[in-house]
């Protein structure tokens, strides 16, 4: 599902470093298409490369437009986001509930994310043109999150919809039954010999020993440096015995 056909609206952005995080915001989450309404408007040019770095072109390939509704014409979807609350407010949704449905529809058509200027967010008239609301819920104290902040919020969650991140896998094949009994041999012996553990109390310990090591999953790998530990410990406490001895 494509992302590139998800359009950010910026609305009367008042500062030039919040429009420098979200080009960088949109480019870790592989979004490209920035639209920022009322152009005129007077932004720091030195903030924007200072916040955006390497995300700068995203800001050099912007569209401008005199309005919101000129930004969003062709758009099939249009999502505002607002932290208001209010008869023409009443329906809006989690952007984590609306995400799957934004992708779907941006394989389409053009979908749009608007959001308002830092003061006061999008007015009732720019709200009318949102056909989905957005709310980013947040702490009571203080609801009202910085533009940026916002805008990487949403557009996570819309990489995460997308299925567009793909954990890197596990390059060690877990390990067997068998390679995992030879591990525990060799901490029984590493444990009773630093003294951690008598014979009395083997049994007991090595039973916790074996849980807090079976909580994952253990690849060949990590036993491997876990008999490697194991060994090591018995090598010291041997040496010690045989330095005390001579001493």
């Amino acid at each position: 599902m494509s992302l590139e056909s998800i359009r950010i609206v910026l609305t009367r952005p008042l500062y030039g470093g919040n429009v420098g995080a979200v080009c960088r915001a949109m480019m870790n989450m592989g979004l490209s298409d920035l639209c920022i309404v009322s152009p005129t408007l007077e932004l720091d040019e030195a903030e924007i490369r200072k916040m955006a770095l390497s995300a700068y072109t995203i800001y050099e390939g912007r569209r401008t437009a005199e309005t919101l509704r000129d930004a969003v014409a062709e758009c099939t979807v249009v999502a505002g986001t607002s932290v208001r609350e209010g008869l023409y407010r009443a329906h809006s949704r989690t952007i984590r509930e609306w995400a799957p449905e934004l992708v779907a529809a941006a394989s389409s058509g053009t979908v749009a994310l608007a959001f308002g200027p830092e003061d006061h967010g999008l007015t009732n008239e720019e709200i009318a043109l949102c056909n989905r609301l957005i709310e980013i819920p947040s702490a009571p104290a203080y609801r009202s999150l910085n533009l940026a902040q916002a805008v990487l919020v949403c557009t996570y969650e819309l990489f995460l919809a997308a299925d567009r991140f793909e954990p890197e896998g596990e390059r060690s094949a877990e390990s067997t039954s068998g390679q995992r009994e030879r591990m525990f041999g060799f901490w029984d012996q590493a444990l009773r010999n630093v003294g951690f553990m008598t014979d009395d109390t083997a049994e007991h310990m090595m039973q916790g020993v074996r849980r807090i090591l079976s909580r994952g999953t253990l690849t060949d790998r990590d036993v491997r440096i876990l008999m490697g530990i194991a060994r090591q410990m018995d090598w010291c406490a041997e040496e010690l015995r045989k330095h005390r001895e001579f001493s």
